[in-house]
């Protein structure tokens, strides 16, 4: 497993970044996550990583942008608004979970 040092602690990763360790994840580590990808976090993007973390945490699985649709109550256009390309990848990524089934 890969280890890398963000916000000055090692944490462990995937190949492509994504945190591979649910409890090493907090909110500082997620603002620093978003600064690298280019995402400037408001309290609706924190809102959306918020519910990502806490369906994780029941459901063991990443949720794809249309759970979060469905469940989360976000539509898929504003998802995109606020993360720009790839919502699904980008918001797991700040948010310290694997990628989503299905995600490329």
């Amino acid at each position: 497993m890969t280890t890398t040092t963000l916000k000055g602690r090692e944490v462990h990763v995937d190949d492509e970044g994504f945190l591979t360790e649910y409890d090493e994840w907090d909110e500082e580590l997620g603002a620093e996550l978003a600064s690298q990808i280019g995402i400037e976090m408001t309290d609706a993007h924190w809102g959306l990583i918020r519910f990502l973390r806490a369906d994780f945490a029941e459901t063991g699985q990443t949720a794809t942008t249309r759970r979060v649709a469905t469940v989360g109550g976000v539509p898929v256009k504003e998802q995109f608004q606020l993360f720009p390309k790839k919502p699904g990848k980008k918001m797991s990524y700040i948010a310290g979970l694997p990628k989503p089934a299905g995600c490329v």
